[in-house]
């Protein structure tokens, strides 16, 4: 792949509801991604995601607009029990969906065979990362674009681009993970429901809250997460963001609270040939989806102007207030 032009750029927006999907179509996105009602999709919160006639509604409206919608089955089926996900495939399909993003080879074996004209991306739950585990879903499935896990440099990146023929796709604002997508355990280890089976990492219906000796402690399963002294502010209890004690001291062991913002990097990651800039947070309000997606229109519309990119305005969205490049800049190499 060679370099993309800055004007190529596309912008995938998050949108956990119908109201956020209108607001990120209204605030410039390229693409929205979204889910069904159902354990098909990584963010399987209840509140979230789309029955099937606000979906048909949805694309509609985002069509008018010149905008593309996909949609994410990209959990993966219990085996001898997908016949939900084949459902979503072809729900997706029937609704006329840009695509479809998948992790599940038997699911990809599926829309590629039943739905040929169904433009198929490979969900970043599958964590291809190298030239070869690439070209096996282009060459096999006939997957059009590939979303990296967030684990490579800008110059990895662009090294894999060189030696493949599909689009990529990365993240460029929000929540991290702690390794690559599809391979954690740690929600499935507390509460018995999988983020890549059940799509729910953390799950609510696993979290509690308490007082004790002044602070506030939160709790999943039955790992207590934090103990927050009273008045401070307290994160939702994941796992890999938690504060555990370990040599003595109390700290984030997996993970510090901070999100993704790679903003400074676009005319990098463009030079590197991705495709598409995602940003992450379908659970994430509608004032969330507004800010950032108008931000990073903003950015793509100077960089095609070939102006300075307006920097630091999505601090106050961040974890903690807090922003880092991730991977894509591995300063501690």
């Amino acid at each position: 792949m060679t370099p993309t032009d800055a004007s190529d750029l596309e912008l995938i927006c998050p949108a956990g509801t119908p109201p956020a999907l209108r607001v990120a179509v209204d605030a410039g996105a390229h693409a929205v991604y979204c889910g069904f009602q159902d354990e098909t999709n990584a963010r399987n919160f209840p509140g979230l995601n789309f029955s099937r006639a606000d979906m048909a509604t949805a694309i509609a409206y985002a069509h008018q607009r010149d905008c593309k919608v996909f949609i994410a089955v990209n959990t993966f089926p219990r085996a001898g029990d997908a016949e939900l996900w084949k459902r979503a495939v072809d729900d997706a399909a029937a609704l006329e969906a840009d695509a479809v993003i998948l992790a599940d080879m038997g699911l990809l074996s599926y829309a590629s065979a039943r739905h040929p004209s169904l433009r198929l991306h490979l969900s970043v739950q599958a964590a291809a990362a190298s030239p070869e585990a690439i070209r096996f879903y282009t060459e096999t499935f006939g997957v059009k674009r590939v979303v990296l896990p967030r684990v490579l440099s800008v110059a990895e990146i662009a090294e894999i681009n060189k030696a493949i023929s599909c689009e990529t796709e990365v993240f460029v604002f929000g929540g991290l993970c702690v390794m690559a997508e599809g391979r954690c355990s740690l929600s499935s280890y507390a509460t018995g429901e999988s983020p890549n089976m059940h799509g729910v990492c953390s799950p609510a219906g696993h979290v509690s809250y308490h007082e004790a000796n002044g602070d506030f402690v939160s709790r999943l399963g039955s790992f207590t997460i934090n103990r927050i002294p009273a008045g401070q502010p307290a994160a939702y209890p994941t796992l890999c963001k938690g504060a555990f004690r370990a040599k003595g001291t109390i700290g984030q062991v997996f993970e510090d609270a901070v999100s993704l913002d790679a903003s400074a990097l676009l005319p990098a990651l463009c030079r590197a040939g991705v495709k598409a800039l995602k940003i992450e947070g379908r659970q994430r309000s509608r004032a969330y989806t507004k800010a950032v997606v108008a931000s990073f229109r903003a950015a793509l519309d100077a960089m095609a102007r070939g102006t300075e990119i307006p920097l630091g305005s999505l601090r106050p969205l961040s974890e903690g207030q807090s922003a880092t490049c991730g991977a894509y800049i591995k300063t501690w190499r």
